[in-house]
């Protein structure tokens, strides 16, 4: 997926040096792609591990959340469309971090970087967290000695996982990856039908009927619906690719529809199924006996793992380009990676919950990436801030809306987390 690949680039203050340095790792190719490619790698970027989760955040939110699910997507387009004007002003800008550095310097630089930095992370955690939980459905233990400690089996599966993943993060070239980049959408496609199969023919049906309202459950609703459309930092790259630049705004309009469809067919269906019972992860619902259970789960397991380094490959290359430069051989590029991978390791058995996660990084980074800052960037770089216009009152009102949703979702997903600690 292009959208893994542009957010490799570690932060660099000379744009020169950084734009040379994407032509030479060939990550930015300008105006080679068709409509139809794009709108591909757009679909690619925007569908991951979120399908998993919107079942569990309508039975939060209740029927009516799905208004918020529609409303959160209008406003990521928008914001989309608000990126590609940033990159119309100034032909310079080739990444995310250049449209903050554009804005507000490099303090924007370098908040839109931790952003996405973090957020990558953090998914990766919510990874491997994923792969336990699963793994532990298929193939229940409940516990192991090793060496006089005794370790559940979830906690288990999580370490296994995490070193079948760690050679895959050493690696220098990703091209050996690269093929990976295309599975977001097949996988994603595989895993609604699959589950449709086993509700309609595998004597699950669809009997639930749900509640039309849960104001409680409102926030963790909104911030898994805002995790489904953290795409952002990808559309520059999409962008500065078109053959035809004046197509994207099509591009996202055709991307943000096929998306949606999904989500919400996605999350009618797991909720039909299984109401208010679905879990966080709704694979976990699935009869293991039946075989479109079992595709869907091991279609679920495959995608993350081969995911892995390249979600965690930009996070690397950024610490290894703060080392001096007496340090940067390939041991310590080792080193780094295994570090991250050990530490993402450690924090996903502490914090083993991966609805609350996920709606955490929604509410917290997703909301703060996708929204807020392209709403304030482009008020910053087109200089609407001074006009009092229709436009500058919608973005204002996005802009407050979404420091409403990051507040109240990231306050949320914190007190769950806590609570079940």
């Amino acid at each position: 997926m292009e959208g893994n690949v542009i957010l490799s680039i570690p932060l660099i203050e000379d744009q020169n040096q950084h734009w040379n340095e994407n032509q030479n790792s060939g990550t930015n190719i300008i105006g080679s792609t068709s409509f139809l490619s794009t709108c591909f790698n757009g679909l690619n970027a925007l569908t991951g591990v979120g399908i998993l989760s919107v079942p569990y955040a309508l039975a939060s939110g209740g029927w009516l959340s799905l208004v918020l699910l529609f409303a959160i997507a209008a406003a990521a387009f928008y914001t989309g469309t608000l990126i590609k004007r940033c990159m119309d002003k100034n032909s310079n800008i080739k990444t995310y971090p250049d449209i903050g550095e554009l804005a507000f310097g490099k303090i924007g630089r370098l908040i839109i970087s931790v952003s996405m930095y973090t957020e990558l992370y953090l998914v990766s955690i919510g990874f491997l967290i994923l792969e336990g939980d699963n793994l532990n459905n298929l193939c229940p233990i409940e516990e192991v000695q090793i060496a006089g400690f005794v370790i559940g089996g979830k906690q288990l599966f999580v370490i296994l996982v995490a070193l079948i993943i760690l050679p895959t993060v050493w690696l220098d070239n990703l091209s050996m990856l690269s093929y990976v980049s295309a599975s977001g959408v097949f996988a994603s496609a595989v895993i609604i039908l699959s589950i449709s199969w086993t509700g309609t023919f595998d004597g699950v049906g669809f009997h639930q009927k749900g509640t039309l309202v849960n104001w409680r459950g409102i926030p963790t609703a909104v911030s898994l619906y805002a995790f489904c459309y953290c795409a952002h930092p990808v559309f520059p790259t999409l962008y500065n690719s078109m053959t035809n630049k004046h197509q994207f705004s099509n591009v996202l309009l055709v991307c943000f529809l096929l998306t949606t469809v999904g989500y919400a067919s996605m999350a009618i269906i797991g909720y039909l199924m299984f109401g208010a019972d679905v879990e966080s992860q709704v694979t976990l619902n699935l009869p293991l006996n039946k075989v479109s259970s079992k595709l869907a789960i091991y279609t679920t397991l495959v995608n993350p793992i081969s995911k892995f380094a390249l979600m965690a490959t930009p996070i690397t290359n950024a610490l290894k380009d703060l080392l001096p430069r007496a340090y940067k051989n390939r041991a310590t590029n080792i080193l780094v990676s295994t570090v991250l991978v050990i530490s993402a390791t450690i924090v996903a058995l502490s914090v083993p919950f991966f609805g609350d996660l996920m709606s955490l990084v929604g509410a917290f980074l997703s909301v703060t990436a996708s929204i807020l800052l392209p709403c304030l960037c482009y008020l910053k770089i087109s200089g609407t801030y001074n006009e009092f216009g229709c436009e500058t009152i919608a973005i204002v009102t996005i802009i407050v809306a979404a420091i409403a949703m990051g507040i109240s979702g990231t306050y949320t997903s914190v007190m769950e987390i806590v609570h079940h600690l």
